[in-house]
């Protein structure tokens, strides 16, 4: 009797969402925050990172956007961007988001992992990835972010599950998501650029949210 083979292949990040899909339909659920209150807490960390006068009339690239919540949470807030892109990989989702008809909005069907060299087409300024890390290794995470830092001109900002969270948090349910190194991500954002800021102070230190700014 032979042994089962053994595969080393990584995981599709995309999986679980499929999964979501399958059992929610589009929308929230399918994005597997575990509530639409720390997602827009974890938006606003973000949105506060890049800072109002570098989001005002740029072009948003929304990197794995579900179902195009950022761009709400930006009108919400008063921040009028020039254009919003938001990216996804998951169809049912892009089409939710174009559901919602938001002005200078568009979206995009696509895998990042595949297709993240032709993102310079969009010619944007900023790219959020918020939640889209959670269901990679960090590899190929800090690999992503490094070829999305080249695509735009002003910064790249995107948050990541903390491995170093209060003691409250340790034992807290990931469901598909893991937990990254955030040492290790802070000295990969330091060898793209010296301009990097770094935040956990908020959802006790589950969270860790991180700006990387081009020198312009």
């Amino acid at each position: 009797m032979t042994e089962p083979e053994t595969s080393n292949q990584t995981p599709d990040p995309l999986d679980p969402y499929r999964q979501a899909i399958r059992e929610h339909g589009s929308g929230f659920a399918a994005t597997l925050w575990a509530s639409a209150r720390w997602q827009r807490v974890r938006f606003d960390v973000l949105i506060d990172l890049v800072g109002a006068q570098h989001l005002t009339g740029a072009t948003v690239l929304d990197l794995g956007c579900g179902d195009g919540a950022l761009a709400v949470r930006l009108n919400e807030r008063g921040l009028r961007v020039r254009r919003y892109i938001g990216v996804d990989g998951i169809f049912e989702q892009v089409q939710a988001g174009q559901a919602r008809e938001l002005e200078r909005a568009s979206f995009v069907c696509a895998d990042l992992l595949e297709s993240t060299q032709s993102l310079g087409r969009f010619n944007a300024d900023v790219a959020f990835l918020s939640g889209t890390l959670n269901t990679m290794k960090q590899p190929q995470a800090i690999k992503l972010v490094e070829t999305v830092f080249g695509c735009v001109s002003r910064a790249v900002v995107l948050n990541f599950l903390s491995n170093k969270p209060t003691a409250s948090r340790r034992d807290a349910p990931l469901g598909p998501a893991e937990r990254h190194d955030v040492t290790t991500w802070i000295d990969a954002a330091l060898e793209l650029t010296p301009l990097v800021a770094y935040r956990q102070d908020h959802m006790e230190g589950h969270d860790g949210a991180l700006l990387l700014r081009h020198e312009t």
